[in-house]
């Protein structure tokens, strides 16, 4: 029997040694793609896999450690049980032996050492070191599960850690919220493919979801990232389209908050912070993807006005929207970033029939497999006037930098919909396994169906505290691009497999589509896609982290 001090140590001393090999990584990796000394961008290209999996296990190495700080709080407060001790082995035992193994980094590829050029004899000496060898030791792995799976049915994940009291009574408000108010009719709403009703949207805006991070001299409640994580993973647990509403506020006012002027700022914060104003980001063109720098959409100045021209693609609640914050080419003569600017265009309410009725506007929904409850838009635009004054900060060609300026926090809400979506996942598997009887007794009682519960509670509080760490990082000022992309990375994955193993456990009901799994499966999907596909996340990661070495 192991004690808590001793399991603290063994994770101390396996990060330790988990360090070392991501280090001798980051080594390996450096020699493959640095010239000059310095990482470049053409040769990061060409070791793609060596370099995206390193990313991957740098994203491992964070995860570790911020599950060992949130163990080590629990601690020290008191509140360390046996399910958090049984997610503390499991995470420790899975992740360690990955990193020495193998990382699966999609469906289809799988990143080991030798693939970064790491020695196979400091491969095997993390195999078989003693530490590790503890850790993974049968019996007491076998008997984590069990727990895991014992305390799910109880309906007990192990303790979020939250340690700031209003933080932790926020969550617990919008999580019987989203019991109450979404999870009834999420099925419905994306079984009919129709907009969330605007009666929950009011409902959302008087709870002052739109307006959580937005500054109190502005509008808003002036709370962190932290706030902003726990609200929309709670919501998205109900249905990731209502998870996703506050997102769009909180793209838009963080543009307008970071680079808008005092007359902008005076304008839109304080009408997107109550709901009366609702944003989207129009971004995104055709065969542009993540490729910002070849956007075509181009706006011409005549007079007091700007000429918008141009197509864009997979815009989020586009029709119902009243603002949009439209990046556009106002310089066609500058190639790449340097030529663009971010334009606070606004637009009429769209309906079912007509989603577009301004004038030089026209577009149509996407017909999409999840995430329905915003839709999806393709807008065209053809002369549209927005108003010079519209020129978010002023100064043309800063479109690109005022964007990047939100990237962190746009991935961290990502990681946030993706804990909600995967929660949901979890609870959905285990209420089936726990109900649901074959061969004489619930399947729960089968190992394998427990140990996929047990691997899913464990996981998802991994993802979760590195998730909650990106959004610490980003409350206190520090750059976080990095800590961000990991986030969404690990977040989205853990969405996926979550979904995915709660299917398998419902077996053949979980593919009709009157059972919930069958939509968060599809929900799940789009995560590792939008806000920077994963294989976009890894690059940024590996480059980054290059970057900081030097």
């Amino acid at each position: 029997m192991t004690t808590t001090a001793e399991l603290l140590e063994l994770c101390g001393a396996a990060m330790t040694l988990a360090e070392q090999l991501v280090e001798a990584s980051r080594r390996a990796v450096g020699l493959l793609v640095s010239k000059n000394g310095k990482p470049d961008a053409a040769l990061v290209d060409v070791h793609q896999l060596a370099a995206h999996g390193f990313a991957w296990q740098a994203t491992y190495i964070e995860a570790l450690r911020q599950a060992l700080r949130w163990a080590r709080a629990l601690d020290a407060a008191g509140t360390f049980t046996d399910v958090e001790a049984a997610i503390l082995r499991l995470g420790f035992a899975e992740y360690v032996s990955q990193l020495a193994g193998g990382i699966p980094i999609s469906q289809t590829e799988m990143v080991r050492p030798s693939d970064i050029g790491l020695a196979a004899d400091m491969v095997l000496g993390l195999l078989t070191n003693p530490v590790l060898v503890r850790l993974s030791e049968p019996t007491a792995l076998n008997a984590a599960r069990q727990c895991l799976a014992a305390a799910a049915i109880d309906g007990r994940f192990g303790d979020v850690g939250m340690e700031d009291e209003t933080i932790a009574a926020i969550r617990e408000q919008f999580l019987r919220y989203a019991a109450t108010e979404i999870a009834p009719h999420a099925q419905g709403w994306h079984q009919r493919d129709e907009l969330i009703p605007m009666p929950v949207v009011r409902q959302l805006a008087e709870m002052g979801v739109f307006g959580l991070t937005v500054r109190e001299a502005d509008g808003g409640s002036g709370l962190g990232k932290i706030a902003m994580c726990v609200v929309s993973e709670a919501l998205s647990g109900g249905y990731i389209g209502v998870g996703s509403l506050g997102t769009r506020a909180e793209i838009a006012a963080e543009l307008i908050g970071i680079a808008g002027t005092a007359e902008q700022k005076a304008r839109w914060l304080p009408a997107i912070a109550s709901g009366a104003i609702l944003p989207t980001a129009v971004f995104t063109e055709p065969n542009t993807g993540s490729d910002l720098g070849s956007l075509r959409t181009r706006a011409v100045r005549d007079g007091d006005f700007y000429r918008v021209t141009g197509a864009k693609t997979w815009i989020t609640h586009g029709s119902r929207s009243d603002l949009m914050t439209l990046l556009v080419r106002t310089d066609p003569n500058e190639a790449g970033y340097r030529g663009l600017s971010m334009l606070l265009a606004e637009k009429p309410r769209g309906t079912d029939d007509d989603p577009f009725p301004a004038e030089g506007m026209s577009g149509s929904a996407i017909d999409v497999l999840g995430y329905r409850g915003m839709k999806e838009y393709e807008i065209g635009f053809e002369d549209f006037k927005v108003p010079v004054a519209n020129l978010l900060g002023g100064v043309e060609g800063q479109g690109f930098k005022q964007l990047m300026e939100t990237f962190e926090s746009a991935r961290i809400q990502t990681g946030a919909r993706a804990l909600g979506v995967a929660q949901n996942a979890l609870e959905l598997g285990t209420a089936y396994a726990r109900d649901r009887n074959q061969f004489g007794k619930a399947i729960i009682g089968f190992p394998r169906v427990a140990n996929k519960i047990a691997w899913m509670v464990t996981e998802t509080m991994m993802a979760r505290q590195l998730t909650y760490f990106a959004a610490r990082q980003k409350d206190s000022g520090q750059r976080c691009d990095i800590e961000a992309g990991m986030a969404k990375l690990l977040a989205a994955r853990v969405a996926w497999s979550n979904a995915d193993c709660a299917l398998q456990v419902h077996g053949g009901n979980g593919y009709a589509v009157e059972y919930p799994i069958s939509r968060v499966l599809c929900d799940a999907r789009i995560l590792s896609i939008f806000e920077g596909a994963a294989e976009i996340q890894a690059q940024v990661i590996a480059r980054g982290l290059m970057g900081r070495q030097n």
